[in-house]
């Protein structure tokens, strides 16, 4: 056994053995590690992200990450649905906030805008988190459930089918946004939008 093995088992024994009052003290200890996982997948990507970065990150000791999140898929799959999680209740508080009337293709071409630009790296860093799930079967739950939240939320707008669609082209519009240069300009987002939704929106 090594010594980093060694003290790896030291400090999930520790955090085991401190966990009922511990925890009682930090309640929010095992989302702030998969935000802070969120992070390390922003700055290095998510091939190099460990639980020793993590653990770094969220600035909580090793053991905490391994007690919460035995394997590294486990700890990236919280970090999936934690993104998820963040961003449909962004979305949600967005539709909340529009008016009866709103102009739906010209709100969601603004809302496509502010994520490839303003904060493209959140963007960036969720959809490698969501691709991941291509060949880590333990986070295929969350990036489903996130389809199912997106489309849910498109689908309260429109009808069953067009709320799909509408998810769909929105999914597939950052997809090639985060990859494509020069970014799709206003005129030809908005004209997609408005192609897909037709005469369906609900207003």
């Amino acid at each position: 056994m090594t010594t980093t093995d060694s003290e790896s088992l030291r400090a999930a024994a520790d955090e085991r053995r401190g966990r009922n009052g511990g925890s009682r003290k930090d309640p929010g200890r095992r989302e702030r590690i998969a935000r802070a996982a969120i992070g390390v997948v922003a700055e290095r990507g998510i091939e190099k992200v460990t639980h020793r970065a993590v653990a770094a990150a969220a600035g909580v000791p090793l053991g905490s990450t391994t007690y919460h999140f035995a394997t590294l898929d486990d700890l990236l799959a919280m970090a999936l649905r934690q993104a998820a999680q963040d961003n449909v209740a962004e979305l949600r508080e967005w539709a909340e906030g529009m008016d009866s009337g709103v102009d739906l293709p010209a709100v969601l071409t603004d809302l496509v805008l502010r994520y490839l630009g303003p904060e493209r790296e959140r963007t960036v860093v969720e959809h490698e988190l969501y691709v991941a799930a291509l060949h880590r079967p333990a986070l295929r739950s969350a990036s489903t459930e996130w389809d199912a939240a997106l489309r849910d939320l498109f689908t309260a707008y429109t009808d069953e089918v067009s709320g799909k669609m509408l998810a769909a082209v929105f999914c597939g519009l950052l997809w090639q946004g985060v990859v494509r240069e020069p970014l799709p300009d206003r005129d030809e987002i908005e004209m997609i939008f408005r192609r897909a939704i037709g005469g369906n929106c609900s207003g």
